[in-house]
């Protein structure tokens, strides 16, 4: 089993956050939890590359259509009429779209973030995916109020600041895939000896 405080996890800063002035405020958070910025570079993605990132998986896909349609029916928008179709893989592959647009619309920063339980840490300070429901004191309860339903009907991504690693497989993809080797940068942290 691995030790439990070398996991590792991605964050992204996404256009929004950066435009808004959120890094040091992010970092900051991250930094007062005890967990280690490990892996830091601002970035301008390119379409191949948040296309890669992004999961093309067919029941990812469908279930981001689902939910779409989920949130028009729970606020009375006709989702047919608005997006000329009720069908959930196209409607996912539509929504993964504007993701992409999104993510690649201005500079982002990306971090490898190290620590106990990185993974669950960091997806706790973030909060909710969708800012409307996030808790306060989580990044997106206090820096975002967009939700889908603005968003699905302004045929554009969720605004929501950040992307954490979900999972550990996640975690690992995706630290492959956004930092070389020579990128990453371990260190002993002052408290180690106090916190561990």
């Amino acid at each position: 089993m691995e030790d439990l405080k070398e996991e590792k996890t991605v964050v992204l800063i996404k256009p929004d956050g950066v435009k808004r002035g959120l890094i040091g405020e992010i970092i900051g958070q991250i930094e007062k939890r005890g967990l280690k910025i490990i892996a830091l570079d601002m970035i301008w993605a390119t379409k191949s590359q948040i296309d890669a990132h992004c999961p093309k998986d067919e029941k990812w896909i469908r279930r981001l259509g689902e939910k779409t349609k989920a949130t028009y029916k729970k606020y009375g928008f006709d989702v047919k009429k608005e997006l000329k179709t009720d069908d959930s893989e196209k409607i996912g592959r539509m929504v993964r779209d504007w993701l992409i647009d999104f993510l690649t619309s201005g500079p982002m920063v990306k971090m490898a973030v190290k620590g106990i339980h990185a993974i669950d840490m960091v997806r706790k300070l973030c909060g909710n995916t969708i800012p409307a429901f996030a808790e306060m004191g989580t990044i997106r309860g206090d820096f975002s109020v967009d939700s889908p339903a603005a968003a699905n009907r302004g045929k554009r991504a969720v605004h929501n600041i950040i992307h954490a690693s979900e999972n550990p497989k996640e975690a690992k993809h995706e630290l492959a895939f956004w930092f070389s080797p020579e990128e990453i940068h371990d260190y002993k942290r002052a408290e180690d000896d106090i916190m561990f």
